[in-house]
């Protein structure tokens, strides 16, 4: 029997972790019927049905009818059995000897390829060893309960929508593990969820920092270089952690007698981080759009749903049903408005003016109300802050300016005389100085006729 040992390349499209494996077999050659067989030797493990691939028979070698030959086979060639090619490597000694004393020549042996797979497996597991110097059990049963607490801030304002947070540093001694937990002011606005990070250790420098993923912290010592420390924990240095810059500005008690007991260090600062207060905003009301009165409309920017302006209550029951009236002419360059007159009435109770024109027959102008209850502003006054007419803008002679339209008073009644000498203390020297020659043309004797 002739042996020579072959492999061919099976390709594996179902799986991540090989494309193609490579499979070693035995090709045996009987002399006595020029049969052959392909046997797989066992691997174990290999979850791959192997052994006896081809049973003893006599192969085809090419679609005319032609069988393999003891003399078609050699060594560094390619035979194709039923659709698998098969690459031979070499021989055992019988089948060299054989071939050669046939007159055969021999190409070199080759190198039987492996399965990358296989190889692989074929590695020893990763294995975590403990240094011997370190007592993780006497590192207990001392540090046991002991916790060093530092006060720290995180500084977001440059980002959008950041703010400064306050948080809690918890160092626990009997493990070097690392815990943050975040302070909650009354009405801030957040959910209660005080912890940030759950306690673990914490890495300072990893071996492969930029290719290890910054949020998968499933991490061993051999992926560490260093890890953070009691000492890497400095009150008023930054610290970062998980990509956030933490600045340590106090501690407790207990924190400052450690360092000074582990590290020699007495004066840890106290710093201050307290939010100053903001100089107020001055509230400024937009300007006035134009519709209805201004106070009404000033209601939208003092609260959400706006109400009515609030009514001096007092005054309007002092002033119930008082009305001053005037006499006013138009001062009008056109002369078909020269004998127009008017009534101005003015409510105490409310601040403001109606204007009627009395009808006169065949003037050929409507009479009636010419101006409803209303406040009218003085000329010169700004539109955000107006300054209407009061009492002591009325009196004889003087000029009322409504709304582009300027009247003259020309007299009043009775009521408004004795308003005026009840209230002088309101009025100008001009108004009163008119009143009175008001009144002393009415009280003068008619002249006599002759």
């Amino acid at each position: 029997v002739l042996k020579f040992d072959a492999y061919f390349q099976e390709d594996v499209s179902m799986s991540t972790e090989e494309h193609y494996r490579i499979r070693q077999v035995h090709i045996y050659y009987y002399l006595e019927d020029d049969s052959m067989s392909v046997i797989e030797p066992l691997v174990e493990n290999s979850g791959i049905p192997q052994g006896k691939l081809i049973k003893r028979q006599r192969l085809p070698k090419n679609d005319q009818g032609d069988h393999y030959h003891w003399k078609d086979l050699n060594r560094g060639i390619n035979i194709t059995i039923y659709g698998k090619t098969f690459h031979i490597v070499d021989c055992d000694g019988f089948t060299q000897e054989f071939l050669e004393s046939q007159g055969i020549e021999l190409n070199p042996p080759g190198k039987m390829a492996l399965d990358p797979y296989t190889e692989l497996r074929k590695r020893p597991l990763h294995q975590y060893v403990t240094p011997s110097d370190f007592d993780q059990l006497k590192q207990f049963l001392t540090f046991d309960k002991q916790v060093l607490r530092f006060y720290a801030i995180w500084d977001d304002t440059d980002s959008m929508f950041g703010e400064c947070r306050k948080y809690i540093i918890h160092y626990y001694l009997m493990d070097d593990t690392v815990e943050i937990r975040e302070i909650h002011e009354r009405n801030d606005g957040r959910d209660p969820f005080p912890v940030l990070m759950n306690r673990q250790r914490m890495p300072k420098i990893l071996v492969n920092a930029k290719d290890f993923p910054k949020c998968v912290l499933e991490i061993s010592d051999q992926e560490v270089l260093e890890w953070y420390t009691a000492k890497d924990f400095i009150v008023g240095k930054p610290l970062t952690i998980l990509g956030r810059t933490f600045f340590i500005y106090d501690c407790d008690p207990f924190t400052r007698h450690y360092f000074k007991e582990k590290f020699g260090v007495s004066d840890l600062p106290c710093i201050d981080v307290s939010k100053k207060e903001q100089p107020p905003v001055k509230q400024e009301l937009p300007p006035y759009n134009g519709f209805g009165p201004v106070e009404d409309s000033a209601q939208n920017c003092f609260v959400l749903i706006p109400k009515a302006p609030k009514k001096d209550v007092i005054k309007m029951l002092m002033n119930e049903n008082k009305v001053l009236r005037y006499l006013a002419s138009l001062e009008s360059p056109y002369p078909e408005d020269k004998g127009r007159r008017f009534v101005f009435s003015y409510f105490l109770a409310t601040d403001m003016i109606s204007i009627f024109e009395p009808p006169v027959r065949n003037s050929g102008i409507i009479g009636g109300k010419y101006l409803g209850r209303t406040k009218v502003t003085k000329p010169h006054s700004s539109v955000g802050n107006p300054i209407y007419y009061s009492p002591s803008d009325f009196f004889i002679g003087a000029v009322i300016d409504v709304f582009g339209h300027r009247f003259i008073i020309l007299d009043t009644d009775d009521y408004v005389l004795k308003y005026m000498e009840s209230h002088a203390a309101q009025y100008s020297p001009e108004a009163l100085l008119s009143i009175q020659n008001r009144i002393q043309k009415r009280e003068a004797p008619a002249p006599e006729l002759e």
